[in-house]
């Protein structure tokens, strides 16, 4: 007997013993937690909106929650449709994206991110609407106007719904030109607005100078810009500011400038311009 004894391997004893201890512990574990979840009450909802606008915020949340499902304070977690509330609010125009999830304490969080508008465009007509970095529409709000680019002019694409995606080449064009613009310290501080003419051309509008700048379409923008910055840098310092009513780049590779009617240049300017190649 003690023979036979001294021949069992304890050590493996020991371990399927501990092993089946841990399974029974976690199965119990889980027991509780489940119980504990069933009965779990929802304390407080906290509402976090990231994103660089403010077309929404904790309170136009947390009104449209409770007018669709009520308060949750108070219900059990178990019973409150996470799902159908994230649904819901990924449907807003202003939220790109949403998700809730309760913590064991009994919080219930509800993280919002912003939609961000890139451009604003007023049509033709008067219809305003905004427009993201992937070309969705986003409806107006007096609420809330961000501080970004306005588009205006010639423009013929209208608004139906909100999430729309932009369908005319122009708008699409103004997109990349506000977005070019954006990269580029210099541009951000100098042009103010964007208008497209009577001929469908990009304008822009300079904070300084009353000049037409025409590029055209979104085409070859980098050379354009380059255009631009030949014409502020090399040329406007030897004529003036007020020289030429328009410059045009829209045409690769040139720099096609017209002088305002009632501007004469002086024998030095026109050895100056003479000099310069544009």
């Amino acid at each position: 007997m003690l023979r036979k004894l001294r021949d069992i391997q304890w050590n493996r004893v020991l371990y399927f013993t501990l092993f089946f201890i841990g399974v029974i512990v976690i199965v119990v574990i889980m027991t509780i937690v489940g119980k504990r979840d069933e009965q779990q009450l929802c304390k407080e909802v906290k509402i976090v909106i990231e994103g660089t606008e403010a077309f929404i915020d904790q309170s136009d949340i947390s009104k449209l929650i409770a007018q669709n499902y009520g308060s949750f304070v108070g219900k059990k977690i178990n019973g409150i449709p996470f799902q159908r509330v994230e649904k819901m609010l990924k449907k807003l125009p202003y939220v790109s994206d949403a998700s809730i999830h309760a913590d064991m304490d009994g919080t219930i969080k509800v993280n919002i991110d912003q939609r961000e508008a890139v451009m604003r465009v007023i049509n033709k007509n008067g219809r305003e609407f905004y427009v993201d970095p992937k070309g969705l529409k986003i409806p107006t709000t007096l609420k809330y106007i961000p501080h970004i680019m306005v588009a205006t002019g010639n423009i013929s694409e209208g608004y139906n719904e909100a999430l729309d995606t932009v369908s005319t080449t122009l708008v699409k064009d103004l997109v990349k030109v506000v977005e070019f613009i954006g990269k580029d310290e210099l541009w951000s501080n100098q042009v103010v607005q964007i208008y497209v003419n009577a001929d469908h051309d990009i304008e822009l509008v300079p904070r300084v100078g009353t000049q037409q700048l025409i590029v055209g379409s979104a085409d070859s923008l980098e050379q354009k810009f380059e255009l631009l910055k030949t014409f502020y840098t090399q040329i406007m310092p030897k004529v003036g500011i007020n020289a030429y009513g328009v410059v045009n780049v829209k045409y690769g590779g040139q720099i096609i400038c017209e002088k305002r009617g009632n501007w004469s240049f002086s024998d030095d300017q026109t050895k100056k311009i003479a000099n310069n190649t544009l």
